[in-house]
């Protein structure tokens, strides 16, 4: 896959798609890669020219000195937009993802034209959480954490009937460099984005998990009451409902981005 000199790193990103198409950007949660999107990259490539990459310190673009924080990752958007010569597109963010989803809305609104925020909130976990979590990996490496990552990542049916999947998954995590992965922890720590969603004017779908542990529904329906006309959809998946739930996540996220201006 191609990589882009962007600001202080070479970002691998992936374009796929119809050339004259609308672009939708899609960013991957806290310790995975571009590969997440493959069912969504895959259906909407028919309708859509499909913008992925790996954000700092993940897949194959460069864990770079710290701290990171959610501005700096944002404007990571915006530079590999301005690399690519995309003037506006769409956005989906999982996670992390949607942390930087809602910061370009608040802060680069004329970027984007739809927005999807999934499995995400404007305030994710506690600061203690989060250190001790860079503490384990810091200790023990992404071993330390994978199986609890995993655990609330998909619920225990999906685990026991898609087990391929989760071994693809898992394997991603703990091949995610340290230093990547605790810049990422360290930007969801002190990302509070709650004042910036009144802001947000771009057309905004939220989409929650119904049995998400990390972004538990409660922090989607406050995004979504926050920012003005905001949809919401809960999914009968955990944390990775893009692929606990494919088949309903694509559909929603493709039918969002088709919609008319304005709706």
């Amino acid at each position: 896959m191609p990589e882009l000199a962007v600001a202080d790193l070479r970002a691998r990103y992936e374009l796929a798609g119809l050339p004259e198409a609308p672009v939708v950007v899609f960013a991957h949660s806290l310790g995975a890669d571009l590969s997440m999107w493959d069912a969504q990259a895959e259906a909407l490539a028919a309708r859509f020219r499909v913008l992925r990459y790996d954000i700092r310190g993940h897949g194959a673009t460069a864990a770079t000195p710290g701290p990171h924080t959610i501005a700096r990752l944002g404007e990571d958007v915006v530079r590999l937009l301005d690399a690519l010569g995309v003037a506006r597109a769409g956005y989906c963010g999982l996670s992390i993802g949607g942390l930087i989803g809602m910061w370009l809305g608040a802060h680069s609104a004329d970027r984007l034209e739809r927005l999807v925020l999934a499995n995400t909130g404007a305030r994710i976990g506690t600061h203690e959480g989060w250190n001790a979590r860079i503490e384990s990996v810091r200790q023990g490496g992404m071993g330390a954490v994978a199986s609890a990552v995993i655990e609330g990542w998909f619920t225990a049916s999906f685990r026991e009937r898609s087990p391929g999947v989760v071994a693809r998954v898992r394997a991603r995590l703990e091949a995610t460099p340290v230093e990547g992965y605790v810049g990422g922890c360290t930007a969801i720590r002190d990302a509070d984005l709650s004042a910036d969603l009144a802001a947000i004017r771009a057309p905004t779908l939220v989409i929650a998990g119904a049995h998400d542990p990390a972004t538990p529904p409660a922090l989607g329906r406050f995004v979504a009451d926050a920012i003005p006309r905001a949809r919401y959809v809960e999914l009968e998946a955990a944390h990775l409902s893009n692929l606990e739930a494919a088949e309903e996540f694509t559909a929603a996220v493709s039918s969002f981005m088709g919609g008319a201006r304005g709706d």
